[in-house]
């Protein structure tokens, strides 16, 4: 007797990912991120504005930038242990709070006291400092890993669009605000950058609550977690080399480049327009791009900054440096987003925002000794040899990072599915 056939189970695979850009937690995580980076690059803008309008002198906007800056260096040690002990969300909110505070009272200080205004800045910097370890494992706890590396690469396209509209946006305000209205804005921005973003899950494997030792001993435990990962700190010293050598090194040299050998200033102002775009281009590539070897892909790319002091060096036609610029750009992304996404799955959930406190702390704690050094360098040994040396160091750091154990995945294992 003839039987029906049972229908055939449909062959099924698992579900394409969904985008991060479609989740509202991660959308409104990355809006208040923007915010906080749109309000970052475009305070310093401000100030000089200030000083154009004569409110406020030339030694007096490097005191309160400095202020900043120490703000900030103090702040990201300790906001990455109040990150782990407490709420991320809640460090993101308190922190963020503080930075829109100390807006109102650079504005008060304006024109009539120094000593606020350079209190107000610091106040800026700490908040600014204390938020950017809680940001980074606020990430890890509103993504899900799989899509990590696309988040990451949004959060830093976000950075890298700031850095371009902030003194944009800032410089078609100023036709129609003064400088005390537009301080006033950025203690805006710093309000979104407090409010927006929503909380995360606790992230899997977190500890659960126990005593708590002291700041420094939370601290050094991060330090210790750090020295668990071998790659880790191979990068971070390849990145901060890069950053205090190389970029230093070119924050000073390319406007005297661009002007006693192009005679021009719009060389400077092209080649790093070509930089921001170029990270822009290297963060898309890295929203979905794979490589088997992700830690050498990554060193490779944080190699290439070494051909723009190189461009420098030599006689070449502006667009050589240009397009040095622009493939610097792009390999600093390569870099980066695979960096933070393999921080975020390689170390101990509940350590994650000390060890990236570390990773701030050491790359931008040492650029400003970097420029320090770099002028009086190039006072006494030439452009060309200082340039020389810093290419050098940026092009052989990151290739001995590579060679460290664990430095090839990122990790003691390749990262599952990688191709």
């Amino acid at each position: 007797m003839a039987t029906t056939p049972a229908p055939a189970t449909p062959r099924t695979g698992p579900p394409p990912a969904r985008s991060v850009l479609r989740d509202t937690a991660f959308l409104r995580l990355w809006a208040g991120t923007t915010a906080s980076g749109l309000a970052t690059w475009a305070l310093p803008f401000v100030l000089g504005l200030a000083v154009l309008h004569r409110e406020l002198g030339a030694a007096g906007l490097g005191l309160v930038l400095a202020a900043r800056t120490a703000g900030f260096l103090v702040a990201v040690a300790v906001g990455g242990v109040l990150a782990d002990r407490h709420s991320r969300r809640a460090v993101v909110l308190w922190s963020a709070l503080a930075a829109a505070s100390a807006a109102p009272l650079l504005a008060l200080g304006l024109g009539r006291s120094l000593l606020v205004m350079t209190l107000a800045a610091a106040l800026a910097g700490a908040g600014q400092g204390a938020c950017r370890p809680a940001f980074q494992a606020l990430t890890a706890e509103v993504v899900a890993a799989d899509r990590r590396q696309q988040a990451n690469a949004a959060m830093t396209m976000a950075v890298r669009t700031s850095t371009l509209a902030g003194p944009t946006l800032t410089a078609l305000l100023a036709a129609f605000l003064d400088v005390g209205t537009l301080l006033l804005g950025i203690g805006l921005l710093w309000l979104v950058a407090a409010l927006l973003p929503g909380r995360g899950a606790p992230a899997a494997g977190s500890a659960a609550p126990a005593p708590r030792a002291s700041l420094r001993a939370e601290f050094v435990d991060g330090i210790r977690e750090a020295r668990r990962h071998p790659w880790f700190l191979a990068g971070l010293g390849a990145l901060t080399a890069v950053i205090a050598l190389g970029y230093s090194a070119t924050s000073v040299a390319l406007p005297l480049i661009s002007r006693d050998r192009y005679g021009t200033g719009w060389v400077m102002a092209a080649a790093m327009t070509a930089y921001t775009v170029g990270a822009l281009g290297g963060a898309l590539v890295t929203a979905r791009r794979r490589p088997r070897s992700q830690g050498w892909s990554a060193f490779a790319g944080l190699a290439v900054y070494g051909f723009a002091p190189l461009s420098l060096m030599l006689p070449v036609h502006p667009a050589v440096v240009i397009a040095a610029y622009a493939v610097a750009g792009i390999g600093i992304e390569l870099f980066n987003v695979p960096w933070f996404t393999a921080t975020q799955r390689e170390v101990a959930p509940d350590k994650l925002a000390r060890v990236s406190s570390l990773d701030f702390l050491l790359s931008y704690g040492l650029a400003p000794v970097g420029l320090a050094l770099i002028a009086p360098a190039i006072a006494a040994f030439g452009v060309t040899p200082v340039l020389a040396v810093c290419a050098a160091a940026c092009f052989l750091v990151p290739a001995a990072a590579a060679l460290v154990p664990t430095a090839r995945h990122f990790g003691r294992t390749p990262e599952p599915g990688a191709r």
